[in-house]
């Protein structure tokens, strides 16, 4: 499996609606990958989806007996990755596949260990407010990469990104301790505490409501907050 270009960990929570259309995009996908796909114990048909119809067609399914959260499924994921790359791929059509290989060429072509899609990169408020479908949200990611750049001395539009790309060499050698959405926020501080430079890519993005089935809360941004305190400060 050594001629893997990229792997994808997939973490998926009750997402029944939008799971089959998201893995067959990813199996379209042409590049060379490797499919882990991390069922945090979906209670809504999603898990009969990912066995009955994907079963022999995804390489790793891990099925999780308690619902631990995005950081969960991610740390189960980590250590199975074998491609030269890892990304973060969230099951429910806001990020698309075809993007992979803007960010794997972004990694490619200048020798990178770590490569952000970035959904405001290039891009104009008006787009971005229809996008993220709420002001609140946008605003709140806006203020959230703010505070990142200042705590970790870097230059992000979009630090909470879902589409993360690392060398997996560099993904599998970084301890991940939180749970939650907070993964986020963790990993970059502890690629800012390696002094490890993030390059970011324009990537296409279709936000949608929690009515469609978002899940993060405003709870979920205090906890970033205080995850940025803790891993650069206490926690290193």
């Amino acid at each position: 499996m050594t001629d893997i270009q990229l792997t994808v960990i997939i973490p998926v929570f009750n997402e029944k609606n939008t799971i089959e259309i998201l893995l067959q995009k990813v199996l379209n996908n042409e590049i060379v990958k490797q499919i882990i796909v991390v069922d945090d114990y979906s209670k809504d048909g999603t898990r009969e989806i990912i066995t009955k119809k994907f079963g022999n067609k995804i390489d790793k399914i891990i099925l999780h007996e308690n619902n631990l959260g995005k950081g969960a499924t991610i740390k189960s994921a980590q250590k199975y990755a074998v491609g030269k790359y890892t990304i973060i791929q969230d099951a429910d059509l806001e990020y698309d596949p075809a993007d992979y290989k803007v960010l794997l060429n972004e990694a490619e072509q200048n020798n990178l260990d770590v490569v952000y899609g970035s959904r405001v990169l290039k891009k104009n408020m008006y787009t971005n407010m229809q996008n993220f479908s709420h002001r609140i949200r946008i605003w709140g990611n806006l203020f959230l990469t703010f505070l990142n750049n200042m705590i970790n001395n870097q230059k992000l539009t979009d630090a909470h990104t879902c589409y993360k790309l690392f060398k997996t060499s560099l993904f599998k050698s970084i301890h991940l301790a939180e749970n939650d959405f907070s993964f986020c926020p963790e990993i970059t501080t502890k690629l800012s505490n390696l002094n490890i430079k993030i390059n970011e890519v324009s990537i296409s993005y279709t936000g949608r409501t929690y009515d469609d089935g978002k899940k993060i809360q405003a709870a979920d941004g205090l906890k970033a907050i205080w995850v940025l305190l803790k891993y650069k400060y206490f926690e290193k």
